[in-house]
């Protein structure tokens, strides 16, 4: 939905830095350290990948799948480039293809589940390579009609409308976490820990750069399928502009 071009890298460059210690948190929490095996879930171009790479160490291992090829060449580079030699990456499709066959410790996956057309094959797969006592860890928005500003800007809400729209149509669900929470207990998973997230952000705040970026990188693929006019994207970047 949100393509796969050299911007969009970019942008989830920018998601990955401004989300990064509420993950390194979780991750902590969960007990990912030296030595463990972990596979990412819809890897995108690494950003997770890398950093969980050097938290397991030489003596542990990463495993990243993603299906976009260009994410997974922007992936094996950055690997590449920082010398690393414990991540296997592989080009696969999550709802049609298998996982590797492998056992891990952890598993990682960020708006992954939101994505897919079918979270609970995606769970049931990873119940395939989790052993048990290891443990799954998923970041999943849960109520996206709470993506709004105040004071009331309309063109800003018609545009979080047109994004769930197009969301819903190309299959994806954008309040997957509710439907991975109960998919996980049917598939024998014992919830450990579920966490909300809630931010209240000022234009001022370092987070503020997410939901301002993804707004002009998404406007043009709004424009680009038709589902808006020019004079409603020039709307919503003058009120993301009046916000700022």
């Amino acid at each position: 939905m949100l393509g796969t071009h050299e911007e969009e890298v970019r942008r989830l460059g920018l998601q990955h830095r401004v989300w990064q210690p509420y993950v390194l948190n979780c991750w902590r929490r969960a007990g990912i350290t030296v030595g463990k095996r972990v596979i990412d879930i819809g890897a995108g171009p690494g950003y997770a990948t890398i950093d969980l790479a050097e938290i397991v160490g030489p003596n542990g291992a990463v495993t990243a799948v993603e299906r976009s090829h260009n994410f997974v060449q922007a992936l094996r580079e950055a690997v590449n480039a920082r010398g690393l030699t414990n991540v296997t990456s592989h080009e696969l499709d999550l709802m049609n293809d298998e996982l590797p066959k492998e056992t891990f410790d952890f598993s990682w996956c960020r708006w992954v589940a939101a994505f897919v057309s079918d979270p609970a094959r995606l769970v049931e797969k990873l119940a395939g390579v989790l052993s048990k006592g290891s443990c799954a860890i998923f970041h999943e928005y849960a109520h996206y009609e709470t993506w709004c500003c105040y004071p009331h800007f309309p063109n800003l809400e018609r545009f979080r409308q047109h994004v769930v729209a197009a969301w819903r149509e190309s299959g994806g669900e954008p309040d997957a976490g509710r439907i991975v929470y109960r998919v996980l207990r049917d598939h024998g998973f014992i919830i450990r820990s579920a966490r909300p997230l809630i931010f209240y952000i000022r234009p001022g705040d370092y987070m503020w750069q997410w939901p301002a970026e993804f707004i002009d990188v998404y406007l043009p693929r709004l424009r680009e399928t038709g589902k808006i006019d020019k004079a409603f994207d020039e709307a919503v970047r003058a009120d993301r502009m009046t916000v700022s």
